[in-house]
């Protein structure tokens, strides 16, 4: 067993916890973790690593400061209570990487939407799909949320209509695959060139009513059928995860 390895399973031991356990909690498979023991802990696992057993990062690498742990408080809750379902769903699911970061087992590259401006200016965006920026995703996490991992991508919401369900800066996971309209739920739009997220409900003759979360500062926007072909509405997909980034 590799060393830092070693270590994790001493302290898991000591906790009473097991790999399964700690695997649960970070968002990865039991295979992931059980190729760790081998390999080594990834740097970029250390972290979520070092969160649930209430240890430092360097006394995860290194062993060095066996005596700290970076909360009582906090290291006294993984110590004895299992995680509650919507932190599974939130914690370590999504980091920025480049292409000198490898990708672990359980993790696959997701192209990122974002708006451009036009080469001819005038203020004018246009909605694409970057593939330069990557976004890193858990394979497990689409596998639950049945999305193919070919229709899975990811943007950010930008302003305050989604507030206080998506401030600025969260970020969603798209699947592009699911593009019919399903009243009350939320997706990833193009509309002429921005990039939104909203609430989106049927209406006759193949319309759309566009909805925010902040109704009160944001109001809600009829279109029909005529309208969304005019002012270049496309669905670009279900939003199906979300993760706010402060």
């Amino acid at each position: 067993m590799n060393e830092t390895a070693r270590r994790v399973d001493e302290e898991l031991n000591d906790i009473g916890r097991k790999w399964a356990d700690l695997a649960r909690h970070i968002g990865v498979s039991d295979q992931v973790v059980q190729n760790w023991k081998a390999r080594g802990i990834p740097k970029s696992a250390l972290p979520k690593v070092a969160y649930f057993l209430g240890r430092t990062i360097d006394w995860v690498m290194t062993g060095n400061n066996a005596d700290h742990v970076v909360s009582e408080q906090r290291a006294q809750y993984h110590r004895t209570t299992t995680p509650p379902k919507d932190e599974l769903e939130f914690v370590g699911r999504l980091d920025v990487w480049d292409s000198n970061t490898p990708l672990d087992d359980d993790e696959v590259e997701l192209p990122l939407f974002r708006e451009v401006e036009l080469a001819a200016g005038a203020g004018q965006t246009q909605v694409i799909e970057n593939h330069g920026a990557k976004l890193r995703f858990a394979k497990s996490t689409l596998s639950r949320a049945g999305v193919q991992k070919e229709h899975a991508a990811c943007a950010f919401v930008r302003g305050n209509s989604m507030e206080p369900v998506m401030p600025d800066g969260t970020c969603v996971g798209v699947d592009t695959g699911d593009t019919t309209v399903r009243d009350g739920e939320i997706y990833a739009i193009d509309h002429d060139g921005m990039l939104r997220v909203k609430y989106l409900h049927r209406r006759p003759g193949g319309g759309i009513k566009i909805v925010s979360q902040n109704s009160i500062e944001h109001e809600a926007e009829d279109y029909t059928a005529a309208r969304v072909v005019e002012e270049n509405i496309r669905v670009i997909g279900r939003v199906f995860w979300w993760s706010v980034l402060r």
